[in-house]
Order: structure tokens, then sequence, then C-alpha cells
């Protein structure tokens, strides 16, 4: 407390896009329309899954905890967004940047080991189906679902609290769109060689291990879906698996580039962009690939909307 008794700096400025105004105007339109798209999209997900009891299983459970996720990630960033982008710079208080970068931590870090459990729910489902009421037994379930959530918490506490007790002596100036660490990093005027060892090993345990699981779950299921005998089935599977195998490497690739080195050489507008791949386009894009292109989630949708129609014609 000693070390942060030092600090000087009792607010931070986002500097955005601000050495490109005239980006800023058309960056505005477009992340509006992405924040309403994707507030929309997991929100759906969210209540069609609630509401139909047919699809309380693990499968369509997880989802309904990653859209959770996905929406809490997009509510701690894109509200803030339009602020930065409307103006040069924006004002946000040293709590308010703790704050942030608290949320960030947190769903990321719960994204992080939720898509590895749906992997592996996926995995024990295509190459295990008479054993896969054992292996993913509710009991299994809430354990992994609780594990991702008090996972991300932990990683959040620790982290943002140990970047928050080193001093800031100024400038105050962060050349980003939102309170993420390595940004905030550059900021502090001590050594942080310790905590960018942390940072390191870290990222590898919270996100390169993950990916490397669901990579083998994903290459374990490709070979099962290569066996399947229907070519019209094997097409729409290899078409799934793809979609899931994309959205997957783009949010695990650009957070390991953002997070293995904190204060590593790429520029400011080069970490902006892979922190907008993960923070903006994976929770964009996930109801999509995981849900909505689903033919039992269709159904579910369907149903609702019809029992939505009788009940306002009665």
């Amino acid at each position: 407390m000693k070390r942060q008794n030092q600090s000087c700096v009792v607010e931070f400025i986002l500097l955005g896009f601000s050495n490109f105004p005239e980006l800023q105007v058309q960056l505005f339109g477009v992340f509006l329309v992405i924040y309403v798209v994707t507030l929309m999209g997991n929100a759906i997900i969210i209540v069609v899954i609630s509401l139909n009891q047919s699809l309380h299983i693990p499968m369509y459970l997880f989802l309904l905890n990653l859209s959770v996720v996905e929406v809490s990630f997009s509510a701690v960033i894109m509200p803030e967004m339009p602020v930065v982008l409307s103006t040069e710079k924006t004002v946000i208080s040293f709590v308010g940047c703790f704050a942030q970068m608290y949320f960030i931590l947190l769903f990321g870090g719960t994204e992080c080991f939720l898509l590895g459990a749906m992997a592996y729910d996926r995995f024990a489902a295509i190459c295990h189906p008479l054993n896969y009421p054992v292996i993913m037994n509710r009991g299994v379930f809430m354990k992994l679902v609780i594990f991702s959530w008090i996972s991300g918490i932990m990683v959040a506490t620790v982290q943002t609290t140990w970047v928050f007790i080193f001093p800031f002596c100024g400038p105050n100036e962060i050349s980003h769109l939102f309170c993420e660490t390595p940004p905030v990093l550059e900021l502090v005027c001590a050594d942080t060689f310790l905590f960018e060892i942390y940072a390191f090993t870290g990222t590898i345990l919270i996100v390169m291990v993950p990916f490397l699981l669901i990579l083998f779950s994903y290459v374990q299921v490709l070979f099962a879906i290569l066996k399947m005998p229907s070519t019209t089935w094997r097409q729409k599977a290899f078409s799934t698996y793809v979609s899931h195998l994309t959205s997957v490497t783009l949010f695990y690739g650009t957070a390991s580039m953002t997070y293995l080195q904190p204060k590593s050489g790429y520029s400011p507008e080069t970490k902006k962009l892979m922190s907008l791949a993960y923070t903006l386009l994976t929770p964009l894009l996930n109801p999509f690939i995981y849900s909505l292109r689903n033919s039992e989630m269709k159904r579910a949708l369907i149903k609702l909307w019809q029992r939505k129609v009788i009940l306002h014609t009665v």
C-alpha cells in the first residue's frame, strides 16, 4: 500500500483512435451496430434456453453460460466506447479503470476455461456417445462451470490488484480504447519484471493450455466426422467444425498475443485491433456459430415465437 500511495495519478485519459479522427466517426457507427447485434443475439440464446426445458442439457447450458459471459463482456467495454470515439480524450477515474480491467479479466478468463469445457463436452458426445451420459453427468457439468467462473474471478483479482499496486507517476494517457492490462502497465513507473513473468506464465496456463486441449479434442472430433457414412452429414458436421475452430482460434490467438508479452513491441494501433478481435468480434460471432445455426435452437426459437403470437391473439 505504501507504493500505491506514491502514485500521483488520480485519473486516466483514454485516447482511442485520436490519431485518426476521421476513422473515429466511422467506427462509432460500426461499434454501435456490433453492440446491439451482440446483445440481441446472446439475449435470444439466454431466453430460449432458459424457457425451453428440452434444452436443459450440458451442451446448451454451456452455451447459456457462454452467452452470459459475452453479454457481460460487451457491457463492460461497449457503453464507454462511443464516448471514447466521439471525443478526442476521454477521462476515466482511477477506480473506474480498475473496475473495467477487473471485469475484462474476469469474463475473459472465464471464457477461456468455458470454451475448453465446451470442447470437452462435444468431444465426449461425438467420440464416446454411449458413455456420454456418464462422462458428462450433471455433477461433472456443474464442476466445470463453477471452475470456469471461479478461475476467472481469481485471475481478475490477482492481476488487477497487482497492476494497481504499482505507482503511477505520469503521464496518464492510455493509448487504447479501454483499460486493459498491457497499455496501463506501460504507465507504471516501477520495475514490472516479476509481473511480466507472471503474465507470461499465467497466459500459458489460462489461454494456451485450454487452446491446446481444444485443438486435441477437435482433432479427435475431425477423425470421428471423417468416419461418418453419410456425405451430407459429414459436410454439415465439417462446416460446423470449421466455424467453431475459426472462432476459437480468433479468440485464443489474439488474447495470447496481447497477454503473453504485456510490454511487447507491437504498435498501439496493432494492440487495439488485437484487443477488439477478442472483445468485440468473438461475442458477435459466437451466437451465430454455436447456437443460431443449430436446428434444435431454431426449432425452440420458432416455438417460443409462436407461443408469443398465440398469447397476443388470445
